[in-house]
């Protein structure tokens, strides 16, 4: 029986330069992207990417590295899904 092999879990770092250079680790897949916003997955959520003039110089998702460039980065922000609540949850609330 073959066995499905998952990558290992690779870490997770963000090194921000002067608002202009950013270096990234622990990069799963690139979503969207264009001169003012950057998304992609990473190992800890999903990661949005804000600011003016952003280019891709380097992008490799054997190793996981990620590097962007441009003229200021203006935010970066995790975008975790909200947990869903179950119904017994709600109820239990209500009826406390």
């Amino acid at each position: 029986m073959l066995e499905e092999k998952r990558p290992s879990k690779q870490p997770h770092n963000l090194i921000l330069e002067d608002r202009k250079f950013l270096s990234l680790s622990g990069v799963r897949e690139v979503g969207n992207f264009d001169e003012t916003t950057v998304t992609l997955l990473t190992e800890m959520g999903e990661l949005t990417i804000r600011g003016e003039g952003l280019h891709i110089n380097k992008l490799n998702l054997e190793t996981g590295e990620l590097t962007v460039d441009g003229e200021s980065v203006a935010a970066l922000f995790y975008n975790d899904a909200p947990e869903k609540k179950s119904i017994r949850g709600l109820f239990a609330k209500v009826f406390k």
